[in-house]
């Protein structure tokens, strides 16, 4: 590495930068060890009736991820609008927003799969509901699942695990939306200038939608996502009631 590109990498403040290089670690060991050793087993978020769950796992999903552009796209994020944060609040209050987020992300994901699952239970035989508990997992492994309906949709929600940061990186959009409402965002797919608060409100409202519809098949967990959201937005609110909220808005100029 030579010293320029040292130096770019240091200019990121230091949060952000361990959070670059963790979660770009795990993803790369996840890969190399895919064969040897699932890292998923102990480290992504398993549903609390699962007997891979472990409590570690609300923390540690955070920093797993499927998929080079899974990672790419949510540390991408973490980088443009969370190393702002990080100059405006500081190194601690960013972490501990950034994991209290995270956490946030993982509470309304599993409350909402306990809700879905309980509902889909109350319309099966206790049969078929016992064949899922027992045999799902050994199912879905062997790249399976049932062709019953309802006891394919519950073997996945009680068996697909979680990863991703993008809780928290909800949690770093809404704050940088509500810190500096009137940034003007130009993004990839809509390259049209758009306000930060509107951007923030446009996708949480997507995220409400497209959680409401999911059908439990297309590996995103929306509810995350709207978590992620909601706990930065009380977070902020609370901070600013207590006088905490700094925005420095020069920071930006």
């Amino acid at each position: 590495m030579d010293q320029n590109n040292r130096g770019f990498f240091n200019s990121i403040p230091v949060v952000t930068r361990n959070l670059l290089i963790i979660n770009f670690l795990l993803w790369i060991a996840t890969a190399l060890l895919s064969e040897r050793f699932d890292l998923d087993r102990y480290l992504a978020l398993h549903y609390f009736a699962s007997d891979y769950f472990m409590p570690h796992q609300i923390i540690t999903s955070m920093f797993m991820h499927g998929s080079f552009g899974h990672v790419f796209f949510n540390m991408f994020a973490v980088y443009m609008f969370g190393r702002v944060l990080e100059m405006v609040w500081g190194p601690k209050k960013f972490l501990v927003y950034y994991l209290l987020t995270g956490i946030g992300a993982a509470a309304l994901q599993l409350l909402t799969t306990y809700i879905r699952i309980h509902s889909i239970e109350a319309n099966m035989p206790p049969e078929a509901i016992s064949l899922v508990y027992e045999n799902g997992l050994s199912t879905l492994i062997n790249g399976k699942n049932y062709v019953d309906s309802s006891m394919g949709t519950l073997n996945v929600l009680l068996n697909t695990p979680m990863i991703g940061a993008s809780g928290a990186v909800f949690g770093i959009l809404v704050a940088f939306g509500m810190l500096f409402p009137n940034v003007e965002l130009m993004l990839l797919f809509f390259p049209v200038p758009i306000k930060a608060k509107w951007f923030v409100v446009g996708y949480g409202v997507l995220e409400l939608v497209l959680g409401v519809l999911d059908n439990a098949n297309d590996n995103v967990a929306h509810f995350a996502h709207l978590g992620g959201l909601i706990t930065g937005f009380l977070i902020i609110l609370y901070w600013r009631k207590k006088g905490k909220a700094n925005t420095n808005g020069h920071i930006l100029r």
